[in-house]
């Protein structure tokens, strides 16, 4: 305990509570996780959870056939007289995407325990954390892939237009940069930012984990109940491996290879597959 702190209490009568000296002076003011939360989610993700749910209302109040009988766009793009323009927009709308995730990485760094921003960044475990990546694509995308087809096929989930891009020389390169920021964004938002801050707030961690598996599957709510029901257990297998490793790049590269491939690889597999 400081001298400070020694003389305050000797005059206010009372000892410190115990483990107070282990906090800074003002740390715990500083502290709002709920709020934090609040806020990063408001901004990102947690509004395309609440978008996400209109589409799917609209859709089954709207569309004859419901949800089944419609098509949605997972990546689109505009094409105009002036392709420079138009280049700098794709790139602004990256920019925009990429935001959120650096603001939880900038509330996670001032938590004790460290480099990494809280989440266990760090550059010299890039190798194994990116073969711990492909494994979580092998485990997610075979099974997702399987899943989006019977849902489409019973009619509850919409038709994926899932590259809509017009067909420019940064189209692949785009895409690709697409695919980095979706699992930047997710993965730092809704499984390190968000079961980090539920953690703090005293949440369960059973209760944490489906929160923001629940969460994932919402803002997927677009694509159908598929979407949903694929989406949420990815959560579930993605929340379960941060809450036990305080981990997150093997699932950042694990999500931005799975996007990677589902992004280009309908560009070149649509004509043949009447499914997608």
């Amino acid at each position: 305990m400081s001298a400070v702190s020694e003389a305050r209490d000797t005059r206010d009568g009372r000892e410190a509570p115990a483990g107070a000296a282990d906090v800074a002076p003002g740390a715990r003011g500083r502290e709002h996780p709920g709020l934090e939360l609040l806020a990063v989610l408001g901004v990102s993700l947690g509004m395309s959870g609440i978008y996400a749910l209109l589409s799917f209302v609209r859709a089954e109040w709207t569309v004859q056939g419901g949800i089944g009988a419609s098509t949605t766009t997972v990546v689109s793009g505009t094409q105009s007289t002036y392709p420079l323009l138009d280049l700098l927009d794709d790139l602004a709308d990256l920019m925009h995407g990429v935001m959120p995730p650096l603001l939880a990485l900038v509330l996670l760094a001032r938590l004790p325990g460290g480099p990494g921003f809280g989440v266990g960044f760090d550059l010299r475990r890039v190798r194994i954390e990116s073969l711990q990546g492909v494994g979580f694509l092998a485990l997610i995308g075979l099974p997702g892939l399987a899943l989006v087809y019977t849902a489409h096929q019973v009619g509850v989930n919409a038709s994926l237009d899932v590259v809509n891009f017009p067909d420019v020389w940064y189209r692949t390169p785009f895409l690709l940069l697409s695919a980095f920021q979706n699992g930047l964004s997710e993965e730092i938002v809704v499984v390190a930012f968000m079961l980090t801050r539920l953690r703090q707030l005293g949440w369960t961690r059973e209760r944490a984990l489906i929160a923001s598996a629940l969460l994932r599957g919402t803002y997927h709510l677009y694509q159908g109940i598929g979407g949903f029901v694929g989406n949420m257990v990815m959560g579930l297998i993605f929340g379960w491996w941060f809450q036990r490793t305080n981990r997150v790049l093997p699932l950042v590269i694990a999500h931005f290879l799975l996007d990677a491939f589902s992004f280009v690889g309908y560009l070149y597999l649509k004509p043949h597959v009447s499914w997608l």
